[in-house]
């Protein structure tokens, strides 16, 4: 039986939400992976609450990144539609 990876998922988990959230993709597929392989019984199942965590710590991670691309992508396009529309 494969040991489990629950420690490093929890830290990219939790390392996504406060230093890089690109981290939180690596925790979520991971996670994902680590949680099929245990309920295939291929993995130790003794860190599945762990790796659960850090799944939904790299799932909550990546839409923060996903809204934080959004609204700088939005604030560079208004920074350059704005200013041609005060000259009209």
């Amino acid at each position: 039986m494969k040991p489990h990876r629950a420690t490093l998922i929890l830290v990219l988990g939790i390392l996504s939400l406060v230093l890089c959230a690109p981290l939180g993709i690596a925790a979520w597929v991971m996670g994902n992976s680590d949680l099929k392989e245990m309920d295939a019984g291929t993995m130790d199942t003794s860190g599945r609450d762990n790796t659960n965590a850090g799944r939904i710590c790299g799932i909550i991670g990546t839409v923060l990144l996903i809204l934080g691309v959004l609204v700088g992508v939005s604030a560079m396009i208004l920074a350059i539609v704005i200013p041609m529309l005060a000259r009209h």
